[in-house]
């Protein structure tokens, strides 16, 4: 599958926000500083951007945007996205048959349906939270620094699922990130946005290699990094 942005507007009032084009095939990488607007144009995809900003978007996709349907979306920080107080597998909104199937799928035990998220790792629960939105069967997934909030180990493992599901699956991806080292064999294309702009773009391996605008050496020569939460 394929998906362009033909035009992406984010205002507020007179100033623009974000105002970008993209396309790609499979899966691509939106890298940029805070407030560059990635989380931004996630939100605009999901049609979540708060009232006090306005928007416009044209795209061109073999499916249409519907959150909750053809568009899924991984959060930042899962130890925030799940209910505190209510059992992972009633989190679900499925059958028991079928939440055990999709914590099958992201390699977890079936009987942590059973358990409540404050029981469960960050690893686990981001697992948990990849195998909501899939169970959805989107045709794009949104992700927004799904490992921002794990340990090292967490990480791989949930980067080492990601690619694993896509090529099991399918679906389109957009990748938002803080951390460039985290996208390498995950993205086929790379992205990045600077105030809102999308100053470069092509296949990863390139960008990795030669990133030819200075914004982008800068970013790559600092080794910029995700931001961490405390959990």
């Amino acid at each position: 599958m394929s998906f362009t942005c033909k035009r992406l507007t984010i205002r507020h009032h007179e100033h623009v926000l974000v105002d970008a084009a993209f396309s790609f095939e499979r899966s691509l990488a939106l890298i940029g500083q805070s407030g560059s607007g990635k989380s931004l144009t996630l939100k605009a995809l999901l049609g979540m951007l708060p009232q006090t900003l306005e928007s416009a978007l044209e795209y061109h996709a073999s499916y249409e945007l519907v959150r909750g349907r053809t568009i899924a979306f991984v959060p930042q920080n899962p130890f925030t996205a799940l209910s505190p107080l209510t059992k992972i597998g009633r989190q679900f909104l499925l059958d028991e048959a079928k939440t055990k199937a999709y914590l099958e799928m992201v390699e977890l035990d079936p009987t942590l349906a059973n358990r409540f998220p404050s029981e469960l790792s960050g690893g686990q629960l981001q697992r948990i939270c990849i195998a909501m939105a899939l169970s959805l069967e989107p045709k794009l997934l949104l992700l927004d620094e799904p490992t921002t909030a794990l340990d090292e180990e967490s990480k791989e493992t949930v980067l080492r699922l990601i690619r694993r599901l896509q090529n099991v699956y399918g679906f389109d991806m957009l990748f938002v990130t803080h951390d460039i080292e985290t996208i390498r064999g995950v993205c086929e294309e790379v992205g990045i946005l600077q105030n809102g702009r999308l100053i470069e773009k092509g296949y990863s391996p390139d960008i990795f290699a030669s990133p030819q605008e200075a914004y982008t050496q800068a970013l790559f020569a600092s080794g910029f990094k995700q931001r961490s939460f405390r959990t």
